[in-house]
């Protein structure tokens, strides 16, 4: 009977203890979140190179901006972001670019001549390719991140030439090792 009774208590006592620990609030750094985040959108599947999101993490508050291809993508982003922990509040800037077939057939073209070009080829391997066709009603930006200014502007050229686009190709797409100037 004695045991019996000392069972019941001991998980009574896990019980509450599990219970006060899960709307504890978990301290974490800045610096931590953001690497949970960008971890968290890395390994998101459905993260392609027709979708552009960065963040911003400032005492537990994260503020994600950019744009998507669908609206499933937005959702499903910022639902992973508020599950980690130490996460207090989301602010969801993030845009669902429209759905047109126009729009879809210049986002392949743009990444055929931009991934087809053997200076750029290696990039194409990569899980997640590093440079991101950003197409919304006709217009190309490219963003993300390349090695040299000389892929840069192959990048920006290429992408020019593969036709369709309603004006000029913007290239924001940032350069780990930019030229140095004399």
């Amino acid at each position: 009977m004695k045991k019996g009774f000392l069972g019941k208590v001991l998980v009574a006592a896990g019980l509450a203890l599990s219970a006060g620990s899960a709307g504890a609030t978990v301290n974490v750094s800045d610096a931590d979140l953001a690497k949970q985040v960008r971890h968290e959108l890395m390994m998101y599947p459905r993260y392609t190179i027709w979708d552009d999101v960065s963040f911003r993490v400032s005492e537990g508050q994260v503020e994600l901006i950019g744009a998507v291809s669908q609206p499933y993508k937005k959702a499903d982003i910022e639902r992973l972001v508020r599950g980690i922990p130490g996460v207090t509040s989301v602010s969801d800037g993030i845009r669902v670019l429209p759905l047109s077939d126009l729009d879809n057939r210049l986002r392949l073209q743009v990444a055929r001549a931009v991934y087809g070009d053997p200076s750029l080829q290696q990039y194409a391997m990569r899980a997640l390719p590093p440079i991101h066709i950003i197409v919304e009603n006709g217009h190309v930006t490219l963003t993300g991140v390349v090695a040299t200014d000389f892929e840069k502007n192959i990048a920006g050229i290429r992408a020019s030439g593969a036709g369709l686009s309603f004006g000029a190709v913007i290239n924001n797409l940032q350069v780990e090792r930019p030229a140095k100037k004399s």
